[in-house]
């Protein structure tokens, strides 16, 4: 299983923290990623500001928003799991997200969901993915085993259920219609509504300030259930909430743009690593503003470096593949 190639953050060697460093590293990573916003919004647009802004202004959001949800939610699902190669992805949500595309369009048409109004379909997607993790959570820690693993375990069975039922829907529709649902399957930033991001800004907003009430007790859950339960924590009640908050981060995320399965590897990897600590009062706003160095950042570099010849998702599921083989080959050589 996952969790025996890599050894928890409680039995990993931590860096100590050198007095100011991580917090001259954070107000270094907020500088970066302020002039990857500014560059994407004012290169090639001085000229027809007017014009330009409205267009860049909901695409910065959506990317700063669900690029802060990711990298959030991966951090906080690492802790929980004592894991540094899984991401909340692997409880399925991306295969349910999918599943409920497919099914959409499969039932009621691709004319009737286009023309559904957004905020109401991402009402259904939302409730649907929170349903799902709510029934899971409780059929797992309502029973006599409750166990993480388990829960892990019975979310990749689900994520190929969902899977399978979508690629026979898929094989049986419209072919028209199957290309409108492939392109709904693939992570974009293009034409979210403003209401949409209104409503997710609110949410996450208050999942942050849950989250960061947390940051202590997060500290302590990394080092393990039994030193937890030793120091006075209430462990399985505070994962509850933990997970509870990854299902709602995840699910707002994916409903706004689609699913980024590497993403939040990446970015919540290399927070620990140049943050050089595993303090989450660092580390958490340490893989936020890596998110969004890298996604603002991704898409400044594509627009005007590459003239948008390949796709940002593409990119950053394709370079966070390669650090999740390599975290596998650092963890067997262990």
């Amino acid at each position: 299983m996952a969790a025996d190639t890599m050894p928890s953050p409680a039995i990993m060697q931590r860096p100590a923290d050198h007095g100011p460093a991580p917090v001259l590293r954070l107000v270094l990573l907020a500088g970066v990623a302020v002039v990857a916003v500014v560059a994407y919004l004012t290169i090639g647009a001085l000229d027809a500001w007017s014009l330009i802004a409205p267009l860049r202004l909901p695409r910065v959001a959506a990317m700063v928003l669900v690029g802060l949800a990711i990298a959030v939610s991966t951090v906080l699902f690492q802790t929980v799991t004592e894991n540094r190669i899984l991401t909340p992805s692997i409880m399925g949500f991306d295969s349910l997200y999918a599943l409920i595309q497919t099914g959409l369009i499969f039932v009621l048409g691709s004319t009737t969901v286009i023309g559904m109004p957004p905020l109401v379909r991402f009402g259904v997607e939302l409730t649907a993915m929170m349903l799902f993790s709510a029934l899971l959570y409780r059929w797992i820690f309502g029973g006599p085993r409750r166990s993480l693993y388990l829960l892990v375990l019975v979310g990749i069975v689900f994520g190929t259920l969902f899977r399978s039922l979508s690629a026979f829907m898929q094989r049986v529709i419209d072919p028209n219609e199957f290309l409108i649902v492939q392109d709904r399957l693939f992570a974009s930033f293009n034409g979210v509504s403003p209401t949409l991001l209104a409503v997710g800004s609110v949410v996450l907003a208050l999942c942050l300030a849950v989250v960061w009430t947390m940051r202590r007790d997060l500290d302590v859950l990394a080092l393990g259930r039994d030193t937890a339960l030793a120091l006075g924590v209430d462990h399985q009640r505070k994962v509850l909430r933990v997970l509870a908050l990854c299902a709602l981060l995840v699910s707002v995320s994916t409903a706004l743009v689609g699913p980024i399965t590497f993403f939040g590897l990446l970015v919540a990897n290399l927070a620990y690593l140049l943050m050089g600590t595993h303090r989450h009062a660092y580390v958490l706003p340490g893989a936020a503003l890596l998110a969004v160095v890298t996604l603002v950042g991704g898409q400044t570099v594509l627009e005007h470096g590459f003239g948008l010849d390949t796709v940002l998702s593409v990119i950053i599921e394709f370079a966070g593949g390669i650090v999740f083989i390599a975290l596998l080959v650092r963890g067997g050589k262990r």
